[in-house]
């Protein structure tokens, strides 16, 4: 039975959609699916690795696209940004999944967005551009990934349902809470 509730998250249909999820959450469903490509402790380590750095590289990139001044944003006119929607949109989702990982994916991205600014300071000091650290960041992150995937010899959740791809980072900060007895 639990087979095919996964088997239906990776034909595109949510777990709340297919009806039949026997006591069982969306998220935990959802981690159960991603775990079957996710096997290989070195693979494990490829993704602690690339996964926080690839959500690292979106938000600076994201946050790279010119924004409007907008007068009555005042002295956030900086920090406020097409990153925030993104983020706000990603908390979202992770707050329909489990209010515990977002408060924790919100914590880490508040963690990468002052990395992103101490990076712009870097910039305004001579140092390289914001979206170019952050795109070479994203690049040799998913070579890591699909290397990691390679040894592991099974492809990425993704390419079966594009929701993974959210799904991955709320993943490692499961684990990392299983390992701790906290329940999510």
């Amino acid at each position: 039975m639990a087979s095919n509730k996964l088997s239906d998250t990776s034909q595109g249909n949510t777990p709340s959609k297919t009806g039949d999820t026997n006591g069982m959450r969306p998220v935990d469903i959802y981690f159960a699916k991603y775990a079957e490509s996710h096997q290989n402790k070195t693979n494990e380590v490829f993704h602690f690795i690339c996964i926080p750095l690839i959500v690292f590289s979106i938000v600076g990139l994201v946050w790279s696209i010119p924004f409007p001044y907008l007068k009555f944003l005042g002295t956030y006119n900086g920090v406020f940004n097409w990153a925030s929607f993104l983020i706000a949109l990603s908390i979202y989702y992770y707050l329909k999944l489990s209010p515990v990982l977002s408060y924790l994916m919100l914590f880490m991205l508040f963690g990468f967005s002052y990395g992103i600014i101490g990076l712009e300071q870097w910039h305004k000091n001579g140092g390289p551009a914001l979206w170019l650290v952050c795109l070479v960041l994203f690049i040799v992150a998913w070579v890591g990934q699909f290397i990691g995937h390679k040894i592991e010899g099974k492809k990425p959740s993704f390419l079966d349902d594009i929701k993974f791809l959210l799904i991955g980072p709320i993943y490692l900060l499961h684990l990392v809470l299983k390992k701790l007895s906290v329940k999510y």
